[in-house]
């Protein structure tokens, strides 16, 4: 048989010495035979490359094997790693995944989600790009399930997103765990939940006089920042950032004082956005948020919806990572504004 040549289930059959309505039965887990005929059709099946032709797999169970993804993270920051662990999920179930990014107009958003259900997608999951703020559009009371992951769904939905509180008691644990005192945290605008959850944790661990100073999520505040730390906080021997691209201005700042990072400040991001902490000097110590293992989970819970089972609504919390790098070191010691280093005692 020529290599360019589909495998069919006539083929299958014919290879494992069964009939074509057994190996049917067999490879969809219906009718009735020995657990051994049933394996020897799988097994035969794999072993030839057989792939089910999706349409017929639809006309049998009523499914398209496809699923929505709605997004108005058209960066691809969140979503990017969010939709690879959605594909790990799925790909092996035979189903594909349909990527609309729709900003945040809400009437590319209703176009969007009326071509989903004009293909009779299985499912739509919903992601975005901050986890306190829903995609303009109403995903309710829709003929197929919805999940939402790295966005903000209704109250009866099923949600997923990371653990900032988790992640951030992380971070500021393994600081203090390296004998780090002196603790200031630079972080994003204050109007974020994630920005709140992260200060939150923050001042829970390191005191409430620990300093706390919010802006934007870039480089450039990260750098000034530091320019008001070295004016009015005094004296800090650790950073804990809101995200990687803060720590990295933060980091750069620091150098510019002539301080050694870890040696004289510890510097800890939030993110894991490799792109950024990996190519930082010294390459950052971090937070991953598990976007990925977060999209595999999505596309778990929505594949159960697609297939009728029951799946308990409610925001669910994915427990994030410390990735460990060279910015935090192992040294302790504080700095003054001025520079000046200080022995811990």
């Amino acid at each position: 048989m020529s290599k360019a040549e589909r495998i069919r289930i006539y083929d299958v059959a014919r290879v494992a010495g069964v009939s074509v309505a057994t190996a049917s039965k067999a490879l969809n887990d219906t009718g009735r035979m020995t657990e051994a005929t049933r394996m020897r059709v799988k097994q035969t099946a794999a072993a030839l490359g057989f792939r089910p032709n999706a349409m017929a797999r639809a006309l049998t169970r009523q499914r398209s094997f496809t699923v929505g993804l709605l997004t108005n993270d058209t960066y691809g920051r969140f979503t990017l790693p969010v939709m690879a662990g959605i594909n790990e999920a799925l790909v092996d179930q035979g189903v594909s995944v349909f990527l609309c990014g729709i900003e945040d107009d809400a009437t590319l958003a209703r176009t969007h989600v009326d071509a989903m259900l004009d293909k009779q997608v299985d499912g739509i999951i919903a992601t975005g790009k901050r986890i306190d703020r829903r995609l303009p559009v109403d995903l309710s009371n829709l003929p197929v399930p919805v999940v939402y992951a790295f966005t903000q769904g209704p109250e009866d939905a099923v949600t997923l997103v990371s653990d900032d509180d988790q992640g951030a008691r992380a971070a500021i644990s393994h600081l203090l765990a390296l004998g780090r005192r002196r603790l200031v945290h630079v972080t994003g605008p204050e109007s974020f939940a994630s920005a709140q959850n992260r200060a939150k944790a923050f001042r829970d661990l390191a005191g409430e006089g620990a300093p706390i100073l919010h802006g934007d999520w870039s480089e450039a505040w990260g750098h000034a920042a530091v320019a008001r730390l070295w004016a009015e906080a005094g004296v800090f021997d650790a950073v804990f950032c809101g995200n990687d691209q803060i720590a990295r201005g933060v980091v750069d700042a620091l150098r510019e004082r002539g301080l050694v990072v870890p040696r004289d400040v510890a510097v800890i991001g939030f993110d894991n956005w490799e792109i950024v902490s990996a190519a930082t000097r010294p390459p950052l110590t971090t937070i991953d948020m598990n976007l990925k293992e977060l999209g595999r989970e999505a596309g778990r819970l929505i594949l159960e919806l697609a297939e009728g089972k029951t799946v308990e609504p409610g925001v669910r919390t994915l427990p994030c990572r410390l990735v460990m790098r060279q910015s935090c070191g192992g040294a302790t010691g504080a700095v003054r504004a001025e520079g000046e280093a200080l022995q811990e005692v």
